[in-house]
């Protein structure tokens, strides 16, 4: 995995207190990006940890006790001409929002999400944290190319009890990420672990939620697969998700199908993303119920979609000791079509018909 944990110098924090939220910028310990690259391991390590260190949080709170905490992803990405812009950060702050509504927390204003957003990655660019683009990277359609990686997320006040947070804080930071997944394999496997039940937090973003994906998903790479993909909790053959993203199945038939929403699934934004470029080509796509059977029968093409995966192809998937392998186990022409247009936009190849890029810098 490419995420490091070096964030950047500035952070962003906000507090919910007596009926508001407050909001300041901090600037963590640095020196440039070149001067810091030039310290021996041990300077490096000591100075770039101390920024993810917080002298005045509460040790034990409803976050550290009960994981009751939601967070976010979102990318700015160097842009061709030599600027940043971000991806859809409206849809971030309203899904936020909503999360922390769930959570029965104070929701964060989504213009106070875009700003902060905005304003790290403008601040740390001009102390020089930050990728620029690279022309290579358009040679594997930005597959391996870097980004700022933010992620906003709530702390609770101080408690010990099972309760919720009336006065969470709001943090948002940032680092620099490369490829989601390791080159080589790109088979997936169907575990047998629940990742979310009917009437549950599936649809949060919550903390929680990723405890039991990243068990599965390690034990999915111990055995050699790169994905695990997980079934509903109910009738267990109808596919739901992968460890942290969104799937996609290119039928046969020409039909795009992509398990619909309920309060079993994430929205992922990436995920409506290319739902609407798809149709846009002319394809037709189903939000529905897919079993495990009709994906494996029926299915020319496979790939996970979000934030950090982008829109990644599976070339296989095994339930039950049972393989089926999609394309010839070579990347379909429709995923590659799709991937190239969501990365060109994303990094200004291709031109933002959509508005969806919010520029920084």
């Amino acid at each position: 995995m490419a995420f490091a944990l070096n964030t950047y110098p500035i952070t962003f924090r906000s507090k919910f207190q007596n009926g508001n939220w407050g909001g300041e910028y901090i600037k963590k310990p640095h020196k440039s990006p070149e001067e810091e690259a030039a310290m021996n391991e041990d300077e490096r390590f000591k100075l770039q940890s101390s920024r993810n260190f917080y002298d005045d949080m509460p040790l034990v709170s409803y976050t550290s006790q009960y994981g009751l905490a939601c967070f976010e992803g979102l990318k700015a990405l160097p842009q061709k001409d030599g600027g940043l812009a971000i991806f859809r950060p409206d849809q971030n702050a309203a899904r936020f929002a909503r999360s922390m509504q769930g959570l029965k927390m104070p929701a964060f204003p989504e213009k106070d999400f875009l700003e902060a957003c905005t304003e790290i990655v403008k601040r740390n660019a001009q102390l020089g944290f930050g990728p620029k683009y690279k022309p290579e990277w358009e040679k594997d359609s930005f597959m391996t190319a870097d980004s700022v990686y933010l992620r906003p997320f709530t702390m609770s006040e101080g408690g010990i009890g099972v309760n919720l947070s009336s006065e969470p804080w709001v943090y948002v930071i940032c680092t620099t990420v490369g490829s989601y997944f390791t080159s080589g394999s790109s088979d997936a496997v169907v575990t047998d672990m629940i990742r979310a039940t009917p009437k549950g937090t599936g649809w949060i973003k919550a903390c929680s939620n990723y405890v039991v994906s990243a068990i599965a998903k390690s034990e999915a790479l111990k055995t050699g697969y790169m994905e695990c993909v997980f079934l509903d909790a109910v009738h267990r053959k109808y596919i739901e998700e992968g460890s942290s993203c969104n799937i996609f199945f290119y039928l046969k038939s020409g039909e795009l199908v992509t398990p619909g929403l309920g309060d079993t699934i994430l929205p992922g934004i990436t995920r409506a993303s290319i739902i609407e470029l798809a149709r846009d080509k002319g394809v037709k796509v189903s939000e529905r119920q897919i079993s495990i059977d009709e994906a494996m029968e029926e299915s020319r093409e496979c790939f996970v979609s979000g934030t950090a995966a982008g829109a990644t192809p599976l070339t296989s998937l095994t339930y039950n000791g049972k393989k089926a392998v999609f394309g010839d186990g070579k990347v379909g022409e429709f995923t590659i079509d799709i991937r190239d247009t969501i990365k060109g936009i994303q990094y200004g190849k291709l031109p933002d018909t959509k508005g969806w890029m919010v520029r920084v810098i």
